[in-house]
């Protein structure tokens, strides 16, 4: 086999018998390889004569190269002469055996000839050596030469090795150089693409915009005109307050002189009264002039008994309501007491045995207030599900399902003249007048203020507001506008009841000060406080006697707090309850006073 292809290569042109006089040998069979690859390299093209490395690699394994080293681009020509077949193998062990005979004449040849040589130098030696003297200087100045021009060529063959590799380097250089162009050229198509469409976009934003400039120069325009109207409609509106405050004014003066005209007439009242104590006709008395003054100042007659000062428990009822009981309230015209509380029902109670009597269902809240209409045929429960619920006292059933708050509603009040008005208030901030005979909702008043606490003036007109800002509001019922405000409490008024009289409205707030407003005057007539006593909750309902004598309002003690109106000195009812108090309530039929606390418990005392 080849030990390497240099070592073996022949110069081209030259013969055999020219290889054999230079002393290398060669066997057959690498004469024939040398031959084929010869007839290889000559098919291959762009090869220089000059200046110009061919690097031939060769191997007996081709199936040992790494694959990576055979891919394209990595050989400029891949020659492969394959395994000798059975007739080459013949072949080339007769040319072997002519060789092995060949070398030995050749070899023979070579020594006659050397002695022949030897001989003639022998005899021509002084004249060789004199010719060749000249010769040897100018052969070692070739030497030199030639060693010079060696080591210049090994400098080249470095330089070109150098530059080959850097050849490659650059290729490959350029090779990426190119792909990244084709990506760059690629990049630049899509953001030609973008650009227009980007472009395209903008013309029609543009457009837009323009529209919408001019849309904008309309609504400035417009807007310069309803500001005008605005100036205009806010200096008749001032005109307007004015006028209204004059009205006010008037009006105050107008109800002053009423007011002095009603206690010049109150005053009358008192001193019949008293001389009439001293007679046996005192009773006949009281109710011809109570009936006189009274239907003068509010416009309606009705019996009730004197009122006492409670003192005796008389009866208690237990879990009355199941999580609490925050309202309750008596009949007018009868002895049954009626309370709602967290367990979304109304009980009907006998309050002269205790006994339940029946029960209001339907109700989907924990119900915060009742009311009982002008002819007792109704009961309105005000109920944490945002709604009112009007039963028929009668059958139990129920009439109307009032909706519209947002919030829940948190008290509730019938009109003392009609039988079709109720007034509501939620925690949505607005109170509402409801007509009962169409169902709906006839007037909406929006306040600033949180409302805790409504009721109906005697006449029906004038509804009152207990506020959590403090404040006592006067509304009108038919309008909705604002009457009067009066600051009631330092903190939150969470109670608002008439007297029956409707000369008197009685206030608490959890200030723990009970206060009675004169409704003529709207000044305080009569503040009632203890040391024990402390409002439980921003629905605490107190009440005031139908006589108008005593006020009561339960305790966060437990305890029922009693005030006499002339002396405003406190009796204090203990024993019938173990929580907070909730809400009170006078019958003006029986002078019994009934409570209900945070358990559910009620009390009737008398």
């Amino acid at each position: 086999m080849m030990k390497g292809v240099d070592s073996m290569a022949m110069p081209e042109g030259s013969t055999l018998f020219e290889l054999v006089q230079s002393g290398i040998t060669y066997s057959h069979a690498s004469v024939g390889i040398l031959v084929r690859l010869r007839k290889e390299l000559s098919l291959v093209k762009d090869i220089p004569k000059l200046g110009y490395v061919l690097v031939i690699g060769a191997t007996n394994r081709p199936d040992a190269l790494d694959q990576a080293l055979r891919r394209p681009g990595r050989f400029d020509r891949e020659i492969s002469l394959g395994v000798p077949d059975e007739k080459t193998t013949e072949y080339c062990m007769i040319a072997r055996s002519f060789d092995e005979i060949g070398s030995r004449a050749i070899n023979l040849a070579i020594r006659a000839l050397r002695k022949r040589r030897l001989v003639e130098e022998g005899a021509h030696a002084p004249a060789i050596d004199a010719l060749s003297r000249p010769w040897a200087v100018q052969g070692l100045e070739w030497k030199e030469k030639a060693e010079k021009i060696e080591l210049e060529l090994q400098q080249c063959y470095k330089a070109q090795s150098r530059l080959s590799e850097q050849l490659v380097v650059e290729v490959a250089e350029c090779r990426s150089a190119k792909f990244l162009a084709q990506e760059k050229e690629a990049l630049i198509t899509a953001l030609q693409s973008d650009l227009a469409q980007t472009r395209e976009e903008n013309c029609q934003l543009k457009e837009s915009l323009d529209e919408k400039t001019k849309g904008l120069d309309l609504c400035i325009s417009e807007n310069h005109s309803l500001r005008a109207q605005l100036a205009e409609v806010q200096l008749k509106l001032k005109n307007a307050e004015a006028d209204n405050k004059n009205l006010i004014d008037r009006w105050m003066l107008e109800k002053m002189k009423d007011a002095e005209k009603l206690n010049e007439a109150n005053s009358m009242y008192e001193d019949m009264m008293q001389r009439l104590k001293v007679s046996s006709i005192e009773q006949l008395a009281r109710q011809q002039v109570d009936g006189v003054v009274r239907q003068r100042e509010a416009g309606y007659y009705d019996n009730f008994s004197e009122s006492s000062l409670p003192s005796t428990l008389k009866h208690t009822i237990t879990q009355a309501h199941a999580g609490g009981c925050g309202s309750l309230k008596f009949e007018p015209t009868s002895h049954k007491l009626i309370t709602g509380g967290q367990d979304r029902l109304v009980n009907i109670w006998d309050s002269n045995t205790g006994t339940l009597t029946s029960t209001l269902h339907g109700c989907l809240g924990s119900i915060l207030d009742l009311a009982i209409t002008h002819d007792n045929k109704s009961v309105i429960a005000a109920s944490s599900s945002n709604q009112l619920i009007v039963w028929d006292s009668g059958s139990g059933r129920i009439r109307h399902t009032l909706t519209g708050h947002q919030n829940k509603v948190c008290a509730v009040d019938a009109s003392k003249a009609s039988s079709r008005s109720i007034v509501s208030a939620s925690s949505d901030h607005t109170i509402k007048v409801w007509d009962l005979h169409k169902g709906f909702c006839i007037n909406t008043i929006i306040s600033a203020s949180n409302c805790n606490a409504v009721c109906y003036s005697i006449d029906g007109v004038t509804i009152f507001s207990a506020h959590v800002d403090g404040n006592l509001r006067l509304w009108d019922s038919r309008t909705g506008q604002l009457i009067t405000e009066v600051a009631a409490h330092s903190q939150a008024v969470t109670s608002v009841n008439i007297s029956r009289s409707g000369n008197f409205v009685l206030t608490s707030g959890r200030d723990n000060l009970h206060n009675l407003f004169d409704v003529r005057s709207l000044e305080v007539c009569g503040t009632f406080r203890a040391s024990g006593n402390r409002v439980a909750s921003n629905w605490s309902r107190s009440c005031i006697s139908p006589d108008e004598n005593y006020v009561a309002a339960g305790s966060a003690d437990g305890a029922v707090y009693v005030w006499t109106r002339a002396k405003e000195d406190a009796s204090v009812l203990e024993g019938g309850h173990s929580s907070h108090v909730l809400s009170c309530a006078w019958d003006g039929l029986s002078n019994l006073l009934a409570s209900a606390d945070k358990n559910g418990n009620i009390c009737i005392w008398t």
